[in-house]
């Protein structure tokens, strides 16, 4: 039998884009809408009776914010979805290998239908939720720590956080770039336009379009996608929404984007600064708080037409910046971007228009009211930056001299050396982490 015989035999699950992203969309109206109730039954009956579906990917992030997938047929998860484990001590970070065993409980309302040229046919994936041995909470999945502490919130004071990212990268030549890096020749980007500017067939653009293709079938709603200020650098910016959907795009983004590139022969990298003499790529992440249907962060008399909560919620990031920077910032490279010659946010500022400053006010109208934290870098972790960014804005400390009209200018950690012993020495960080 020939190869191009066998594919004939397989007629696994592929969707077309259009219909993929009107799938994706109601699930994602059905979770954002907070009437999900139903969740459960809701998949389990989508999965049964999608007889071409061959498998379940169950997503799940360690520590550092890698992302990890695991695949269970279709049949098994059906039988077994209640009592799902797998080896935690192959996580770093995770268990010890004399305790390695965790569970893996899915969560219901967060599933996709996926691009199968992407993904491969039969599939859709999940996001999971990870248990302790007893059953209890596992500390280390942060994915759940920002879960529960929305839900907190939303118990508590009738809030919903809402998030939208500008996840920023860099296309280079050939694949694993970045395990192949070789100091003395460094990366080869693969397009040499700047901002905006790139011809319509560049390798650049045709990486952004396959790109904004795949995230408008996963239900994105994307805005707007084009080259940044450096050469070969990407950025694609799409619609805002509740936190912890927010924070899981950004995961799936940085999937996507990785694995289209490789179908091009190439590699995205979300090193804050892969290379030197040019931008670096960073996280800005835009956060509001709603009350219903009201966007708490707007008010028209407030000082750029931010509300007071907005205001504190400024204050008490800036007056913690430096002992939450290693949170935002985890890794030896992600200190390289913050140099203030390249359009860097190391300032421990806010501000209207100088994009130096770590928090900017955006021009917005009601509906966009937001602040938007530009410090991040895009390998951090997204559910643990949000989870601190949140935490600290909503029940940390304000310092006085944060709210003074010209406070002295003060600067970011210049190195992960130094974030560690401020973050380790904070007694707010410990509150937050539980240290």
């Amino acid at each position: 039998m020939q190869n191009n015989d066998i594919s004939s035999l397989k007629s696994f699950l592929e969707i077309p884009y259009d219909e993929l992203e009107v799938r994706n969309l109601e699930i994602k109206r059905r979770r954002t809408t907070g009437k999900n109730t139903n969740a459960k039954e809701y998949f389990l009956q989508q999965v049964t009776k999608e007889s071409k579906l061959k498998a379940i990917s169950i997503g799940f992030s360690d520590i550092e914010g890698r992302f990890h997938m695991l695949d269970y047929d279709k049949k098994f998860f059906l039988s077994s979805h209640d009592n799902l484990t797998f080896d935690g001590s192959s996580i770093r970070g995770f268990s010890r290998q004399a305790e390695s065993d965790l569970r893996l409980q899915p969560d219901w309302e967060a599933f996709w239908w996926l691009p199968s040229d992407i993904f491969g046919p039969g599939k859709i994936l999940m996001m999971g939720e990870i248990y302790d041995r007893d059953g209890k909470p596992y500390m280390m999945d942060t994915r759940g720590l920002l879960k529960n502490y929305a839900a907190h919130l939303s118990k508590k004071n009738g809030y919903t956080v809402y998030a939208a990212n500008e996840v920023e990268g860099f296309l280079l030549n050939g694949e694993d770039a970045e395990k192949k890096f070789r100091e003395s020749q460094g990366f080869d980007l693969a397009s040499a336009g700047g901002y905006y500017h790139s011809l319509p067939s560049d390798l650049l653009r045709i990486f952004i379009d396959r790109n904004a293709e795949a995230q408008r079938a996963l239900g994105f709603e994307n805005e707007k996608d084009h080259p940044e200020v450096a050469p070969s650098q990407f950025e694609l910016n799409y619609s805002y929404c509740e936190v912890l959907c927010a924070a899981d795009q950004i995961q799936l983004y940085k999937l996507v984007s990785r694995q289209i590139a490789r179908n091009m022969g190439m590699t995205a990298t979300f090193l804050p600064k892969p290379i030197v003499g040019i931008n670096g790529s960073g996280m800005h992440t835009n956060i509001s708080i709603a009350k219903g249907s009201k966007n708490l962060f707007y008010d028209k008399k407030g000082r750029a037409s931010l509300s007071t909560l907005g205001w504190d919620m400024v204050h008490r990031i800036l007056s913690s910046a430096a002992e939450m920077c290693l949170v935002l910032n985890g890794s030896v490279n992600a200190y390289r971007r913050l140099d203030p010659h390249y359009e860097a946010p190391n300032e421990i500022k806010v501000s209207e228009v100088d994009r130096g400053s770590m928090i900017r006010i955006p021009l917005f109208n009601e509906r966009a009211a937001r602040i938007e934290v530009r410090s991040v870098g895009p390998d951090a972790n997204p559910y643990l930056a949000l989870y601190t960014i949140i935490k600290i804005g909503l029940e940390g400390p304000i310092n006085k001299s944060e709210k003074n009209k010209r406070p002295r200018v003060k600067y970011l950690p210049s190195s992960i050396q130094t974030a560690l012993i401020q973050c380790r020495q904070s007694k707010v960080m410990s509150q937050v982490l539980g240290g």
